[in-house]
């Protein structure tokens, strides 16, 4: 896969797909995509040296309409499960015209499934501000537990942890 190419969810005749839809065919994801729901999501970076464990984009009939990430906590930040830090921490961003559609938990479940299987055991750490319902709702769902809460960016912080055999959405 060419970095910034999403392929588009059309099916064989060339239609697409769109959630809702009573006529759904899809076609079978490449061995590095996973569908979820009405969500293709593509890996397009992953095992960057020192950088993300995944940057995965959401596609939604042909156009990107959000982003996953699991990018390494730094040490030098608070809130770890892990004495040495560095834990996949996931990560989400969603153009605003398809919030509240449940994309994001489609999504995060699809790459969670997908950093389960490419590293084994390893838990996945989520941070989000108190204040965002929405977010803590969706690592709820997700399967996150609270670890501790904590002050940063002068704002009370949510810090979660995912452990592997949790279902995920």
């Amino acid at each position: 896969m060419r970095p910034g190419h999403s392929p588009s969810p059309r099916t064989a005749d060339g239609r697409s797909h769109w959630p809702g839809r009573q006529e759904c065919h899809r076609p079978r994801p490449g061995p590095s995509q996973r569908w979820s729901g009405a969500l293709l999501v593509s890996p397009l970076a992953t095992e960057v040296p020192g950088r993300r464990s995944g940057l995965f984009v959401i596609d939604l009939d042909g156009a990107m309409v959000g982003m996953v990430t699991l990018d390494r906590r730094g040490a030098e930040r608070p809130g770890h499960v892990r004495p040495e830090g560095e834990e996949a921490e996931l990560g989400y961003l969603l153009l605003p015209e398809v919030w509240g559609c449940g994309y994001a938990a489609e999504a995060c479940a699809a790459a969670l499934g997908w950093f389960a299987d490419a590293h084994p055991g390893e838990p996945v750490v989520l941070c989000t501000q108190t204040a965002n319902e929405r977010a803590l709702r969706l690592a709820m769902k997700l399967g996150f537990t609270e670890v501790e809460r904590f002050e940063e960016y002068d704002a009370e912080q949510w810090f979660g942890v995912w452990a592997q055999g949790t279902p995920a959405g």
